[in-house]
């Protein structure tokens, strides 16, 4: 079934690289699409084909996507469906991305769904029309960078912010929360509060969900036991399940011996782009 499905990649511009994280062309020819999302940064989708979709979020609630929509970032593994066969494209919105193309406080709309349509006015039809006049996955990228060039209006602290705190989750397995206090000169309630308006999750939280993603990344790509995953800043084994289960959706028996067909394709397609992006994308 793998061959049925299709997922590309391509890096943003240098000047929407504190924007986007990735974007990417995903198409599934198949008559229905069920599968499982990891956690991650918030997603603008553009959907090339007709018909919705849903997405089950880990708080339980249910919400239906239109063909125009924008995913909060989110706490955990999201289930998704929809009538296939399905051709989308997207991409991932970074912290400063978040701030510049939508403004709200991201806690807010954590594990939400939000009308893009209704966000952007007339240019996201606009986009989502020109989307569809064009073959190549380069020509569409060009086209969803204008629009996001047409709505960006990031503060420049922002991005400092968001550069230290991304660094701080990328550069050891396990993050201490007194190393970014220190590193931001922030008291650790302006930093709950500046993290979770940018992010959507307090720096617990990220600590937690990035550790359990690379951990599930370790295990895919370089065959680590669920023994070598531990020692990546878990108590036990016990940990280590329900920490990657409740971020990835899988156990890391499924993640090392079957896990699901998107989660195949993230992973290997984003562990794939190396050197070439900030590794708390491609580590996870």
């Amino acid at each position: 079934m793998l061959d049925k499905l299709q997922l590309e990649y391509h890096l943003p511009s240098d000047d929407l690289t504190g924007h986007v994280t990735v974007f990417y062309h995903f198409n599934a020819q198949l008559p229905r699409f069920d599968d499982t999302e990891r956690a991650d940064h918030a997603q603008l989708r553009f959907r090339l084909t007709a018909g919705g979709g849903t997405y089950r979020f880990p708080d339980g609630t249910t919400q239906d996507a239109g063909d125009i929509h924008i995913i909060g970032p989110t706490s955990g593994a999201v289930q998704v469906s929809a009538p296939g066969p399905v051709e989308l494209i997207g991409c991932g919105i970074t912290p400063v991305g978040w701030a510049a193309m939508i403004g709200s406080d991201a806690s807010a709309m954590l594990n939400r769904v939000l009308d893009g349509e209704s966000l952007f006015g007339p240019l996201a039809r606009q986009t989502l029309q020109a989307l569809k006049s064009v073959e190549s996955f380069g020509e569409k990228v060009v086209i969803l960078e204008d629009m996001i060039r047409r709505i960006e209006v990031a503060k420049p602290r922002d991005l400092d912010f968001a550069r230290v705190v991304d660094d701080w989750l990328a550069g050891t397995t396990s993050p201490e929360i007194d190393v970014l206090v220190e590193a931001t000169s922030l008291s650790p309630r302006q930093l709950e509060r500046r993290c979770k308006a940018l992010y959507g999750l307090p720096p617990k939280m990220l600590a937690r969900k990035y550790r359990a993603l690379r951990a599930a990344v370790a295990m895919m790509t370089h065959g680590d036991t669920p023994g070598d995953a531990v020692e990546r800043g878990f108590y036990d084994q016990s940990h280590l399940i329900r920490e990657v289960k409740h971020f990835t959706g899988l156990t890391p028996g499924k993640i090392r011996e079957s896990p699901g067909l998107l989660a195949q394709l993230t992973i290997a397609e984003r562990y794939g782009l190396g050197g070439s992006v900030h590794r708390i994308v491609s580590d996870t």
